[in-house]
């Protein structure tokens, strides 16, 4: 009974999975846009920036309505610090409270910073995409190869069993022959299994379902640009690199609140305004010479600080020190891109070289199967040389794939360190 049903459920799901074919930059948007790190960071961004308003809060007019309604007997006391009355409301802002402004600015600053987090993170989601773009194709390219070749040493299982047969080869012949397409058939299973993964990887980082599966498109991706040389790639990375315009902002944020605590002996002054309705019922006549129904008072609340306390300093010289770690931080930080600028650049160099050399191998092998197969109709080389020379020519154009692939990664991986990913791939 449970074997209909678990038929039923894998079925349906695969029902609903759904294939996409598209091209890297259609990959690259949508990843950008949909990635659910992406989005998160998003929302931090949004948090920080509404930060910045409850830090600025203080500046803004704030008015109270209420009423201490009650009735008096004996001295009209007060109720919550204020006379009784029908109807009050009272009205305050702050006009000039130094360290608040601090903390305003550095509230600024931390919103930046978490902008600077999100473009990283988006970087940092379309080097993943391109990355697995690349290997998906690979392994699409694998796996049309990898079928030729399983043709092709079909072809020659068969041509050598013939000749055993007729005893014109000797029977191991056979056994080489059922290796060769037996290495064939679990080279296109290995190619198979990894354009799965690759593609449900792929659909992943996009923001489909795990089911889903992104298809690349028949075209190869188009290299990115890279900058002139080492020197362009190694200024670029240090302009551009998110995580040390991270730390700088971080340092402007620090520097920000150690100002705001040396601020804490400036002045501050309020505005406050207050408007009540008596009643006569509070027994104010009785105790006072004057009633006035209606009461208003404008006007400014000043504080002197004398003695703020030693916190403030103690507050600003820890702010100072981390103003000193994180520069101290900032520094390495461009050291090491500086160091992984280069050793990028040295891979694509090492990668392009690697490519010639796969090509050239490739070329060769063809040129061999020219003349073999030219030989074949001069009768001068057997099937069996021009379907061995063939299936060499069908790893030469894997191994050329490989070289294709490294050197399209190495690219990859300069120009997101140079921070120009989303342009390059796009």
């Amino acid at each position: 009974m449970m074997r209909p049903a678990f038929l039923f459920v894998v079925t349906t799901a695969a029902a609903l999975a759904e294939t996409r074919t598209l091209t890297l930059r259609e990959a690259v948007d949508l990843a950008v846009r949909q990635n659910p790190e992406v989005i998160m960071a998003r929302l931090d961004e949004q948090k920080a920036q509404e930060s910045v308003r409850i830090a600025r809060d203080p500046f803004s007019p704030k008015v109270v309505l209420g009423s201490g309604l009650g009735k008096t007997f004996g001295f009209p006391m007060s109720i919550e610090g204020s006379a009784p009355s029908i109807f009050q409301a009272r009205a305050i802002q702050s006009l000039y409270n130094k360290p608040r402004s601090y903390e305003v600015a550095a509230a600024r600053e931390n919103a930046r910073a978490t902008t600077i987090d999100t473009a990283a993170r988006r970087e940092d989601v379309a080097h993943r995409t391109a990355l697995l773009y690349l290997d998906a194709h690979r392994a699409a390219r694998g796996v049309e190869t990898a079928r030729q070749l399983i043709g092709t040493a079909e072809k020659l299982a068969s041509t050598v069993e013939a000749r055993v047969s007729e005893g014109r080869e000797l029977p191991i012949e056979n056994r080489r022959a059922a290796l060769r397409l037996a290495q064939a058939r679990q080279r296109l299973l290995e190619f198979e299994a990894a354009q799965e993964q690759t593609e449900s990887a792929l659909a992943v980082v996009l923001g489909f379902k795990p089911e889903d599966r992104v298809r690349t498109a028949a075209e190869d991706p188009a290299s990115p640009e890279l900058p002139a040389d080492e020197a362009a790639s190694i200024d670029a990375a240090l302009a551009n690199n998110k995580e040390v315009q991270r730390i700088e902002s971080a340092m402007q944020a620090r520097g920000l609140e150690a100002r705001a605590a040396r601020a804490a002996w400036l002045p501050q002054m309020d505005l406050v305004a207050q408007y009540a309705m008596f009643a006569r019922f509070n027994n104010y006549e009785d105790y006072f010479q004057r009633f006035s129904r209606n009461n208003a008072q404008l006007g400014a609340s000043i504080a002197f600080p004398i003695f703020p306390g030693a916190g403030s300093k103690a507050r600003a010289a820890q702010a100072d020190l981390e103003v000193t770690r994180l520069r101290t931080q900032a520094n390495a930080l461009r050291d090491r891109v500086t160091l992984d600028t280069r050793k990028a650049w040295s891979d694509v160099r090492r990668a392009e070289s690697g490519r010639d050399l796969a090509r050239l191998d490739l070329e060769f092998t063809r040129e061999q199967l020219s003349v073999i197969l030219a030989q074949a109709e001069e009768g001068r080389a057997s099937f069996r040389q021009v379907e061995e020379v063939r299936a060499a020519e069908s790893e030469k154009w894997i191994a050329y794939y490989d070289a294709l692939h490294t050197l399209e990664r190495a690219r990859i991986d300069l120009v997101r360190l140079t921070g120009t990913i989303l342009a390059a791939v796009r």
